[in-house]
């Protein structure tokens, strides 16, 4: 039977995470909260970069990985694609689609976080949605800018500055809700894609307010993609399946 190290942090990988069996393992950074539900065995913590993937992937007689990190989390998938080359086992990768935009977006994408400064230059309330990142600024927020940072975390933030700690889906009343009491007058966002967390690009439409969009980063080829989690957990349950015909015939 072929062990799986799911390298996961997303919903999308906790869905997968739910399928899997005793003798697999389910990756995450240590951000966040920890399942305690799932039948495989839960890892929390880095491996040392791609050199200490592989050399887990090898000592645990991994035989395929699944990168179903963030479509962001760019770092992580290089060291999955190298460690991937250097033990010759398989890695198909979850690939989230962006979102589309549609009549009456105004979206401004921009690439890193100086840009993206210079970009916020002209407003006053922005609301964070793209993680942890502005935790590390909250020391050189502009005179004339008030923070709203949503993330997984709670934080104490700053006279400039308030930390909401949630984790969605949000619901578009919820967000309604937020920018009102936010005076929201431009969204911060990554190009992430997905339905948890699209409701805050629709509010922006309806407002007629800009959306910051962070472009993507490059990612490294997988020996297989799939757009969707049910794509990938599809062929997760045919690869088990056959795995499971060749044990039987050998018997």
């Amino acid at each position: 039977m072929t062990r799986i190290l799911l390298l996961g942090g997303t919903g999308d990988a906790l869905n997968i995470a739910r399928h899997l069996g005793a003798g697999d393992v389910y990756s995450l950074a240590g951000l966040g909260k920890v399942p305690q539900d799932l039948a495989c065995e839960v890892r929390v913590g880095g491996f040392g970069g791609g050199d200490g993937l592989a050399a887990y992937i090898d000592a645990q007689r991994i035989g395929l990985i699944v990168d179903a990190t963030h479509p962001y989390a760019a770092r992580i998938s290089a060291n999955a694609a190298f460690a991937s080359r250097l033990c010759d086992v398989r890695c198909w990768a979850l690939r989230r689609p962006p979102w589309q935009p549609r009549a009456g977006d105004d979206w401004r994408f921009v690439g890193g976080w100086e840009n993206l400064c210079v970009a916020l230059d002209g407003f006053f309330r922005p609301l964070w949605t793209i993680g942890r990142e502005p935790l590390r600024h909250l020391d050189r927020i502009p005179p004339h800018q008030y923070w709203t940072i949503r993330c997984l975390d709670d934080h104490p933030g700053n006279a400039q500055a308030q930390v909401i700690g949630a984790r969605g889906p949000f619901t578009h009343d919820g967000e309604r809700a937020l920018f009102d009491r936010c005076g929201t007058d431009v969204v911060v966002s990554k190009h992430s894609g997905g339905a948890a967390t699209e409701a805050k690009l629709d509010v922006a439409r309806e407002r007629g307010l800009p959306v910051l969009m962070l472009e993507r980063p490059a990612l490294p080829d997988a020996d297989r993609t799939f757009d969707t989690a049910d794509a990938l957990l599809a062929e997760l349950h045919v690869l088990r399946a056959l795995a499971g015909v060749r044990t039987m015939r050998s018997g």
